[in-house]
């Protein structure tokens, strides 16, 4: 089910994802490419957006392998190691991780991809059907959302134990900010994807939205309401 099922947001990390699954199929194609090492050495300059909530980061001078970067891509969601691994990407890959889906392909000239919750939900549906990359590919694709450190929002309407593999983003404009969330949620009476995405003035508090969301699909989904 959806709400507002037409709504278009802005899901900034939550494209993460696709990135994501674009690098493991480059790794079914090319056996072993994650292990291949990559000096970070400058700063690369994003797109230049306050970001409300940041974690660590990959550090100028050090040696990375590709798998690496992706786990601070993921867990940390790294804006500077998602910088270094767009500039050695397969675009046509990556392109196609939305098209074979039925989404269009991402316009390389702008910052934005702005899509539906239920749009974006195909790439969570793909990753737990290991629809699109092999089931080894994908259980670690879904193994290293479960390591997300971001807790304030849809999490935190959780149980505490309850398992889930996660990405959150920070997408629109400073001062009209999108908070979006997605995540497959392994506990209730079966594992469901939820999938958030919010509008709002001030990007603090869009966090604790979710939270609510969260936790009374939770209770729906377990049996409790």
């Amino acid at each position: 089910m959806s709400i507002n099922n037409d709504e278009l947001y802005s899901p900034g990390s939550l494209l993460k994802v696709p990135e994501l699954i674009a690098f493991y199929k480059m790794n079914e194609n090319q056996p072993g490419y994650l292990d291949k090492e990559i000096l970070y050495d400058k700063n690369i300059n994003n797109s230049g957006r306050v970001l409300s909530f940041e974690s660590k980061h990959i550090q100028v001078g050090k040696k990375y392998k590709i798998r690496d970067l992706l786990y601070y891509m993921i867990a940390y969601s790294d804006n500077d190691a998602t910088m270094v691994l767009n500039s050695i990407i397969d675009k046509n890959i990556f392109s196609r991780v939305f098209t074979d889906v039925g989404l269009k392909a991402p316009d390389y000239g702008s910052n934005d991809y702005p899509m539906t919750a239920r749009a974006y939900s195909i790439f969570f549906k793909e990753l737990y059907n290991a629809s699109y990359l092999n089931f080894e590919s994908s259980e670690a694709c879904l193994k290293l959302l479960s390591e997300t450190d971001f807790d304030k929002g849809l999490l935190s309407g959780l149980p505490a134990g309850c398992k889930s593999s996660h990405k959150f983003g920070e997408g629109g404009k400073n001062n009209a900010p999108n908070f979006s969330e997605s995540a497959i949620v392994y506990c209730g009476r079966s594992p469901y994807i939820l999938t958030v995405m919010l509008k709002g003035n001030d990007m603090k508090s869009l966090p604790e939205v979710s939270k609510e969301i969260s936790r009374k699909v939770y209770e729906i989904m377990s049996g409790q309401s």
